[in-house]
């Protein structure tokens, strides 16, 4: 039985690596999440995936907007992570870091967050297995 849980140790939080994501990371979109990922060589940690996710400024002013987005996405990866992470089997040693970015303009619902981080993820994990193959 699957845990939905988002730990701690789960969270991207390291600024190098960050850093690293956004110069050297690909990237792919389903409206309105952009997804820029990289393989995390140095992986110091026992988890597969470190994720992390963030709404621009420049498109949401309130702090209070922009943290209900990002509550949302999180719960949405929370819920979908695992039904993907099942289908896909990444190999033990291989760690990636992934930010999400909320790209819509507007504030929507849970509903079509969960529907385009399922796509997202999906998108992301197929393309990173065909790389490794």
């Amino acid at each position: 039985m699957p845990v939905f849980t988002f730990r701690k140790e789960e969270r991207l939080k390291s600024k190098k690596l960050i850093s690293l994501l956004f110069s050297k990371g690909r990237s792919l979109t389903v409206y309105p999440l952009k997804i820029v990922y990289l393989k995390n060589e140095d992986a110091r940690n026992d988890e597969s995936i470190l994720f992390s996710c963030t709404v621009p400024k420049k498109s949401f002013k309130k702090a209070v907007t922009r943290n209900l987005l990002k509550r949302r996405i999180r719960e949405a990866y929370r819920l979908e992570k695992n039904h993907i992470i099942d289908e896909f089997e990444l190999a033990a040693n291989e760690q990636y870091a992934i930010m999400l970015i909320f790209i819509g303009k507007e504030v929507v619902d849970y509903a079509p967050i969960q529907k385009a981080m399922r796509k997202t993820l999906h998108k992301f994990f197929t393309r990173i297995t065909d790389q490794s193959t």
